[in-house]
């Protein structure tokens, strides 16, 4: 991740970072086509890039899927979001630094990597931006893309969402706005809150940091599009979804190191920005407990918001998602 670009305004404004092929402007006017695969490359046996023709999102998205090395039959669907931005915007963090390819290689699941655009939060922006383009990712993830994956990659319409920095705060708020697409989530060193001035200035960081205008995705400060999409205010729509949630202290653990300028951005910076994503997922731990909501929840591990620690989480966060797909 391009920390120093990204993260700083975390740092200033004392709080977290969280994802993600940018799509050019498009009218607002609503489409009614249906939308549909125009084509899938071939990048290895287990791994399609496929475009979809999103009426939603006004032109091609690009996303990534993994299927099973042995095909075992119909399955069901996790989909995995990135952070804020992605530095390959053909080729998925999780397949680059966090080895979804091999983890997954054994398990009968479709595993679904969305190439989203920076600061998208995978929702549905009000409003198309100047820089950022249009933004309807809600729409195409939650809409458009599952009955197509189903489809063409034999799924047997049973899904789960799971994902890291700014896609572990998308991937909690769509599940808790979808509660009967998603039967689990995993979400890893995020942060759940956007309506208060804390979560609501972490969001607008992010999205300021690529010269977006967080007004065009929930409207002004008191937008009640700010409150819909708060999964901490929003946590009772969690009730019958298996939720796994893992975050560091942000002290320096056994993946950091001082021998660099690099590795001492790491530390501080990515220790900041995951003290303020600890801050979050206690919030959201407290408000879970509040409603007598179960859920994982792993406050164990030392170290900084980075890759190494996220390849440890998701094998430990499979039994969860696991169980909630039905495997």
């Amino acid at each position: 991740m391009r920390r120093r670009r990204i993260f700083i305004p975390f740092v200033v404004a004392a709080v977290l970072s969280m994802s993600t092929t940018s799509i050019g402007v498009a009218s607002a006017d609503p489409v009614e086509a249906a939308a549909r695969i125009v084509d899938t490359a071939i990048a290895s046996d287990t791994l399609r890039t496929v475009s979809v023709d999103s009426p939603a999102m006004g032109g091609i998205v690009q996303v990534q899927v993994l299927t099973p090395a042995v095909d075992t039959g119909s399955r069901p669907t996790l989909y995995m979001l990135s952070g804020i931005g992605e530095e390959d915007p053909h080729n998925s963090m999780w397949l680059r630094k966090g080895g979804a390819a091999e983890f997954f290689a054994d398990k009968n699941v479709n595993v679904v990597l969305p190439l989203a655009g920076p600061g998208s939060f995978y929702t549905d922006w009000q409003r198309d931006d100047p820089t950022l383009g249009r933004y309807k990712w809600e729409t195409f993830l939650t809409q458009e893309l599952p009955p197509l994956i189903d489809a063409t990659f034999d799924g047997n319409g049973r899904n789960a969402i799971a994902g890291l920095s700014m896609g572990a705060q998308s991937a909690m708020m769509l599940a808790v706005r979808h509660p009967d697409l998603y039967s689990g989530v995993a979400s890893y060193s995020g942060c759940f809150s956007s309506s208060d001035p804390m979560g609501q200035a972490n969001i607008r960081s992010i999205i300021a940091a690529f010269g977006g205008n967080a007004d065009n995705m929930w409207g002004g400060p008191l937008d009640p599009d700010w409150v819909a999409h708060d999964s901490v205010v929003n946590a009772e729509r969690l009730r019958g979804t298996a939720v796994y949630v893992s975050v560091g202290t942000g002290a320096p653990g056994p993946h950091e190191s001082f021998d660099s300028a690099a590795a001492l951005d790491i530390v501080v910076v990515g220790g900041l920005i995951e003290v303020g994503a600890n801050y979050c997922t206690h919030r959201l731990a407290e408000r879970l407990g509040q409603l007598n909501i179960p859920a994982t929840f792993d406050f164990t591990r030392t170290g900084t918001h980075s890759w190494p620690y996220w390849v440890e989480q998701l094998p430990k966060s499979w039994p969860t998602l696991a169980g909630s797909l039905g495997l």
